[in-house]
């Protein structure tokens, strides 16, 4: 008898033309479990009619499972926002230092400055977008994510304000005062009109808006007066007075009053009516605008142009972008708001009142003045030479011998700059490739790159030149290489070059191989300054395996292409996210047979949403989960059946933590690997980035300390709730600081290495 064919969904008079495959039943089907087929043309039979509720149910199964999964998401920039509030709550911390607390509080500014021209300057572009572009973890739409942010920045600004005075109220003590004209005496207020009248005014050029003069761009972060100006001839006009002026100083100090100051903004504020000596003064504010930064969405084509020349045409284009937030130092009309909002193109809630300077770039200078009571900063820390390393000898036999480790900034990145100016003159080293994202103004690391050039070695360098906010710095650094012999290549079209990798290649002559390799991998820049403030890792071994495939990684890349094989590596786009899932999966494997299964995690922001989920998965399953997240996190733990087996840490302290560690499992079958990347989807899917073994057990255990340490900082390390807000933990009896701790025993290592090379030294003396 034959087989009766199965009908196929869309032969199924109710759903034809409107649903193609079951999974697109959803909607459709639980309408059918409500309503009672009215207007049907024909109606399904009995049988197929249960086959078509059960996928509805299925479906409905499916859909709870979405929103249970999806309660345990935040939203990444709000998850970012309260990143920042944790730098800004250092600034109000006691127990700092109250000169690093102004530091704190500037940092909290040039981040929100940087969040809004990067990332709300892209939500602003998709908002006028024909797409309906959401946020996939959450579902916001833009304009919604847009509203949430500028709702919870408004909150933030008023907590700043009263940070800001405590601040100001503790600086007086120590001789320092900032003072408005409220505070003034007449003789006083006479001297810095003087003052106005002689060295700001002459500087100035103030506008009238009118018919014959548009309103002006104002540029990017510059400060300027706005005032509402009356007069008896016409309606009121609106007058602006650019402050920001290299030529005057920003802090005036009051003669009669040594260590009080005043703003120039604010000086020029108070004599604005001596700027429009025939208007009436009827509102003023010192305002600043932020414009979109992100031009990675803007496209520049000239068939004649190289990469850099393109780069170089972005830049410009940058300083033009649409403004995204407006921030005023005083109450304004709605009247005059308006109109500001027109002229800007925005929306009046993208003005925001702001009780403090709207620059705090100034903080560096007050630092200088404090500079003689040492009380007031942090106690002086350098980074230690490696116990690993012995300086006063070569390092790349050293290399050959063993695996190495550098801790930033706990210990020198000296080492490493000693390894590759060793290369650029080593008889046997052949080539020198790199690549570099962020590099030092004045590099010592591309001053030795050039050097090696200029000794005949092979110099390949892929110098991104899309490093956010370093995009100058590495176009100058390209042609610096360039001219001294370097092959420079600018990354790929599709995909950053975020990875941190150096291999020196060596020429031996042995039966088994003719090269022999030295990689230097990394989780941070290429960077000696950033290396004394950043948290970071670096391994350097002569593993050849490893050598092998880095040698894979540049060949790939000076094909323009990626690799899509490892053995030894996680590299992104093709050969990390998918290897991170499957040492998770291996981890579920073993919790499921009733094993001990373990996953720790350190980066600096978590937003990949395949990895998210799977760390649910892996939660469900009883994996232990430990994650230490610096900045967005988008995961909330601790929810009961979905995430309680995941604990999330944030530390923000004197050092940026930056170093990436990933652990799956524990004991012998442990895998470590430290890496440039984050996970998020742009550096698991949109980046060439690096994560490396760490095979030797010494080394193992020495980041498992590290990372333990991290996790148990309870004075720096604030753990996120199931309810999503990070709280103080109190678990040790003495609160311990992870990075206090890994530098004195940085400093305790460095002394008994020293030890014992005197005492070596004696013995074979």
């Amino acid at each position: 008898m034959a087989k009766k064919k199965k009908k196929k969904i869309e032969e199924v008079p109710v759903f034809k033309n409107s649903i193609s495959t079951e999974e697109d039943l959803g909607e459709t089907i639980t309408g059918l479990k409500s309503e009672l087929y009215e207007d049907i043309e024909s109606v399904p039979s009995k049988k197929e009619l249960k086959r078509l509720l059960r996928i509805a149910d299925e479906a409905e199964d499916d859909d709870d499972k979405d929103e249970e999964i999806r309660s345990c998401f935040t939203n990444r920039e709000l998850s970012w926002l309260l990143f920042n509030e944790r730098v800004l709550n250092e600034a109000g911390n006691p127990r700092v230092p109250l000169a690093e607390r102004l530091t704190f509080a500037s940092i909290f500014q040039t981040n929100l400055d940087e969040f809004f021209m990067v990332r709300v300057g892209t939500l602003m572009v998709q908002m006028s977008s024909e797409e309906n572009i959401r946020d996939n973890k959450t579902g916001m739409s833009c304009k919604k994510q847009v509203k949430a942010i500028l709702k919870e920045v408004k909150r933030l600004e008023k907590k700043r304000a009263v940070i800001y005075d405590q601040l100001m109220g503790e600086l007086e003590p120590k001789g320092i005062r900032l003072i408005n004209f409220r505070k003034l005496s007449y003789e006083e207020t006479g001297f810095l009109e003087t003052y106005f009248d002689a060295h700001i005014a002459p500087f100035l050029t103030p506008m009238v808006l009118s018919k014959q003069q548009p309103f002006p761009f104002l540029e990017n972060k510059q400060l300027y007066a706005v005032v509402s100006l009356g007069s008896r001839s016409s309606k009121n006009s609106l007058g602006i007075v650019p402050c920001s002026n290299s030529v005057f100083k920003r802090l005036i100090e009051i003669p009669t009053r040594p260590g009080n100051y005043m703003l120039s903004e604010e000086l020029i504020l108070h004599f604005v009516g001596k700027i429009f000596p025939h208007f009436e003064i009827k509102e003023k504010s010192i305002m600043r605008v932020t414009r979109n930064a992100d031009i990675e969405g803007i496209e520049v084509y000239d068939e004649d142009m190289n990469y850099r020349d393109v780069m170089e045409q972005l830049i410009k284009k940058r300083t033009r972008l649409n403004p995204v937030r407006v921030e005023i130092t005083r109450k304004l009309s709605k009247g005059l708001l308006k109109e500001i909002a027109k002229n800007m193109f925005i929306d009046t809630s993208h003005i925001i009142d702001v009780d403090t300077p709207l620059d705090l770039s100034y903080v560096s200078t007050l630092r200088k003045y404090l500079v003689d009571k040492q009380e007031l900063f942090y106690n002086p820390r350098k980074p230690q030479d490696s116990a690993m390393v012995d300086t006063s000898k070569p390092i790349i036999p050293q290399a050959l011998e063993k695996d190495i480790l550098l801790s930033y900034p706990f210990e020198s990145m000296k080492p490493f700059l000693q390894l590759l100016d060793e290369a650029a003159t080593d008889k046997d080293v052949v080539s020198i490739k790199m690549t570099l994202y962020r590099v030092a103004s004045q590099s010592k690391i591309v001053d030795t790159l050039i050097k090696a050039a200029e000794n005949g070695k092979e110099v390949v360098v892929l110098l991104e030149l899309r490093a956010r906010f370093d995009e100058e710095n590495n176009i100058d650094m390209s042609r610096l290489l360039e001219e001294a012999g370097c092959r420079i290549l600018y990354g790929l079209e599709d995909y950053k070059v975020h990875s941190k990798l150096c291999l020196i290649s060596r020429r031996i002559h042995n039966a088994e191989s003719s090269v022999q390799y030295i990689t230097q991998i990394g989780t941070g820049n290429y960077n000696e300054k950033t290396a004394t403030l950043y948290t970071d890792l670096a391994l350097v071994t002569a593993n050849q395996k490893i050598g092998a495939e880095v040698a894979s990684v540049f060949a790939h890349l000076l094909q323009s292409e990626v690799l899509d094989k490892t053995e030894e590596l996680l590299v992104s786009p093709l050969c990390l996210q998918n290897k991170v899932l499957g040492m998770m999966d291996e981890q579920i494997k073993r919790a499921q047979k009733g094993k001990e299964a373990y996953i720790g995690v350190k980066v600096n922001s978590f937003t990949d949403k395949a990895i998210l989920t799977k760390m649910i998965e892996c939660s469900r399953a009883g994996v232990k989960v430990d994650l230490v997240v610096r900045g967005i996190c988008c995961l909330i733990p601790g929810i009961p059946g979905l995430t309680e087996n995941i604990r999330v840490v944030s530390i923000v302290g004197r050092y940026l933590e930056h170093s990436r560690i990933y652990i799956f499992g524990k004991g012998k079958g442990r895998k470590i690997y430290i890496a440039s990347a984050d996970f998020m989807t742009r550096n698991t899917t949109r980046r060439v980035e690096v994560a490396a073994p760490i095979h030797d057990r010494k080394l193992q255990n020495r980041i498992l300390h590290m990372f333990d340490t991290m996790m148990n900082d309870d004075e720096k390390g604030k753990e996120l709730t199931s309810e999503g807000v990070y709280v103080d933990r109190h678990i040790n009896e003495t609160p311990l600081n992870s990075q206090e701790v890994l530098f004195d025993e940085a400093y305790a290592a460095a002394k008994r290495a020293a030890a014992h090379k005197a005492k070596t030294n004696g013995v074979n003396k």
